[in-house]
């Protein structure tokens, strides 16, 4: 019998789990983030509005986060490797299907219902796999594997937007089926690894498989809340950053540049967030509102940007673009990886799998307003006012999580639990969600 390792082996095979993540990561949400470039092809085609497209890249989102958590009850009963490979092929047909597409209907079934569960099946077992192979660098590991979303988004944006220019939408979702499909070697290089605290965070019925037990942690269920709110806004970008910035009159090259710039951005702060959280200088929580909130009001700058003049480069729709992608790279780390020190290590595939459900909840709802909104009012501002006031409000509910906010003094460190027993305690005392770097984090209180 193998004998379980003491705790995560903070490196070793995780650097191939993390490629393994950052391709996941990059063939999921960054080709959701590219296929807004397609939706007014479709619009054209099927002669339906912006609400009514909009509705594919919002199923899509919405059915792979809402079933996440099923995709990470299925990666602990049978692990993530054939969970994660299963998830590809699917991903593929749905784009294949989709190809062949005769109505809208058969957009929200292939790319939508197919395609979606796929990525259900792929993004939490590998993110969540990746968690357990790393402890003192974990959000690092973390945010190098989630700089995926924005280097797919760097490459297919002007890629996409040629194959639309010479292929027309149908044969370039036949392409980015075949892309897809490489999930499924991502899938096979995630090794199984077996830690002390598996046999009591995997016991129990279906309701512990999916971790909704989870719900009864006060810091958890603050949590929830707040990605709850953030979700309502945090994607309307994926879907409507290219047309808002077609909208402002930029051209189809034009409004991929942005989507390019905001990808890079995004991409980098992922890194530089992720090693700053390692360092332990500021608590997790705290990192996670700032910069949350930061991310609010970089969605209002890119909503109040003015119409671009004829012959112009949209220089300020670039500008706000990238700090929107800096603010939006620096907070996507920050939300998996606070996630061991409120759960612990044992349930944090579970709880990966609840954060994706919690923001379908608003990434189901903020799509379709968006294009809502962009038809009553003519353009897309009000959108992403909106977008970016929901962000502002979970970031706000985030105040409430343990240490994310400063006390008064400085205060004698307690004794620390176990890693594994996540962070419980509504009191700014415990030193847990900082990472036990070098610099541990300095606490205080009244």
């Amino acid at each position: 019998m193998t004998p379980k390792p003491a705790g995560p082996p903070d490196g070793g095979w995780g650097w191939v789990v993390a490629a393994s993540a950052f391709a996941v990561n990059g063939l999921s949400y960054g080709m959701l983030r590219c296929l807004g470039l397609a939706l007014p092809d479709f619009a054209e085609h099927f002669d339906r509005s912006a609400q009514d497209t909009a509705w594919v890249s919002a199923l899509a989102l919405a059915v792979q986060q809402a079933a996440s958590p099923v995709g990470s009850a299925l990666s602990t009963r049978w692990g993530a490797r054939p969970v994660v490979m299963v998830g590809g092929v699917l991903t593929f047909l749905g784009f294949v299907f989709s190809a062949f597409a005769g109505s809208l209907l058969h957009l929200y079934l292939g790319l939508g219902l197919l395609a979606g569960s796929g990525w259900a099946l792929v993004f939490a077992p590998a993110l969540g796999t990746l968690s357990r192979y790393f402890a003192r660098r974990r959000v690092l590991a973390v945010g190098l594997a989630l700089t995926g979303n924005g280097a797919a988004s760097l490459l297919l944006a002007p890629a996409l937007q040629l194959l639309l220019d010479t292929l027309g939408w149908r044969g370039a979702l036949l392409l980015l089926g075949a892309v897809t499909l490489h999930l499924t070697p991502c899938g096979a290089l995630l090794r199984p690894l077996t830690l002390p605290d598996d046999s009591r965070a995997s016991s129990g019925g279906p309701l512990a498989a999916l971790g909704l037990g989870l719900f009864t942690r006060p810091a958890f269920s603050v949590f929830a809340l707040g990605t709850a709110l953030v979700g309502g806004g945090y994607f309307v970008p994926y879907v409507h950053l290219a047309p808002h910035a077609l909208d402002r009159g930029l051209s189809g090259y034009g409004a991929a540049l942005v989507v390019a710039v905001a990808a890079v951005g995004d991409a980098g702060a992922r890194l530089v967030c992720g090693w700053l959280a390692d360092q332990g200088w500021v608590p997790l929580p705290r990192l996670l509102a700032v910069f949350g909130a930061l991310t609010g009001l970089g969605l209002l700058a890119v909503g109040l940007v003015p119409v671009v003049e004829s012959g112009g480069w949209g220089g300020p729709l670039l500008t706000a673009a990238g700090v929107y992608g800096l603010s939006a790279g620096s907070y996507a780390p920050l939300v998996f990886g606070v996630l061991p020190g409120l759960v612990g290590i044992g349930g944090v595939v579970q709880a990966t799998g609840l954060v994706m459900m919690l923001m379908s909840l608003g990434g189901l709802l903020g799509p379709p307003l968006s294009g809502f909104l962009r038809d009553e009012t003519g353009d897309f501002t009000a959108s992403f006012l909106t977008c970016g006031s929901f962000i502002l409000s979970g970031s706000f509910i985030y105040m409430g999580l343990p240490r994310a906010l400063p006390s008064c003094g400085p205060a004698s460190p307690p004794a620390t639990p176990p890693p594994e027993r996540g962070e419980l305690l509504p009191v700014p005392q415990v030193n847990l969600l900082a990472p036990k770097g070098p610099h541990p984090t300095v606490d205080t209180t009244c």
